[in-house]
């Protein structure tokens, strides 16, 4: 995949599944602007870019308001003269249950990935349309964002809208060619450890210097970060022209396209639903194979 010429800003790629986005990028050509809330992660990101044979910039600013994202995309045309894709990858935990996370809690988490991801796709889509050649915005969701996740609220719900805002804006910047989809990464970072279907597996592998197995690899879709690249760096390229408004998974061994929700059963009564009628439609109509929820447990197949 050929991305020379391009330029891609990253969000939170000082580490992790961000890093991993990054130097995927810069491997195949593109100039990339790393950002991160820590200097020294940002210096050492750059460093290790540049080692590689990469051009890269580095921003140090907390992902969430206005003047963050317009830094960032100031960066990119400083440095490289243009802007061309925008990776939303910036995010933070604050896991607790419903009853005992606080109002911090869940406006620290909506500020950098719902919000974060608005501002810095708003500057971004700015200078592309300005640049008049489109674009591409990969934002970065999670299986927490579809099907929602224990202890997740502030997590599950802004992981949420940055799909629906995937969606949206990928209707109103299509005249313009830049597409917008979102990305459901599995991988075994910090972030995954704190998901109680995924911990214990991840701590084993860990513990024993063992890779994870293949069977989690390929029925789970749980591999390393360096397994999620090649989707973005896919997605940064031309050969994904015309793929848009789409929620696409990618770890382990597994590729996946998520549905957008729909109607998954129908039933009508002229002149409009009782609640008494209801409760009768219910257990053996429109209810009666409802939706699970929930990230399920990985099952290792039997010896």
């Amino acid at each position: 995949m050929d991305l020379q010429g391009k330029v891609a800003v990253v969000t939170g790629s000082g580490r992790g599944l961000g890093l991993a986005y990054a130097r995927a990028l810069a491997a195949a050509g593109a100039a990339v602007v790393v950002n991160d809330v820590d200097k020294d992660t940002v210096d050492a990101a750059v460093a290790s870019l540049t080692s590689e044979g990469g051009r890269a910039t580095g921003v140090v600013a907390a992902v969430g308001d206005s003047e963050a994202a317009q830094r960032l995309v100031d960066a990119a045309v400083e440095a490289f003269g243009r802007l061309d894709v925008l990776v939303t990858n910036a995010g933070i935990l604050r896991d607790r249950v419903l009853w005992k996370m606080t109002d911090d809690d869940f406006d620290d988490v909506v500020r950098v990935h719902l919000r974060g991801t608005f501002t810095c796709a708003r500057a971004a889509a700015v200078r592309m349309r300005e640049q008049g050649t489109g674009g591409r915005l990969v934002l970065i969701s999670s299986p927490a964002g579809q099907r929602g996740n224990f202890g997740q609220t502030n997590y599950a719900a802004a992981k949420a809208g940055i799909v629906a805002m995937a969606r949206t804006w990928a209707l109103e910047l299509g005249r313009a060619g830049i597409t917008v989809n979102a990305v459901v990464p599995v991988a075994a970072t910090e972030m995954t450890r704190t998901i109680p279907a995924f911990a214990p597996v991840i701590d084993e592998s860990e513990r024993t210097g063992e890779p994870l197995p293949a069977w989690l690899r390929k029925d789970e879709g749980l591999g390393t970060v360096e397994d999620v690249a090649g989707l973005i760096t896919f997605l940064a390229s031309d050969a994904s022209d015309g793929v848009t408004g789409q929620a696409i998974g990618i770890g382990g061994d597994r590729l996946a396209l998520w549905a957008h929700p729909k109607e998954k059963a129908v039933a009508f009564a002229a002149g409009g639903w009782t609640a008494d009628a209801i409760a009768t439609e219910w257990p053996a109509g429109v209810g009666a194979a409802p939706e699970t929820y929930g990230i399920p447990a990985p099952q290792a197949p039997e010896a």
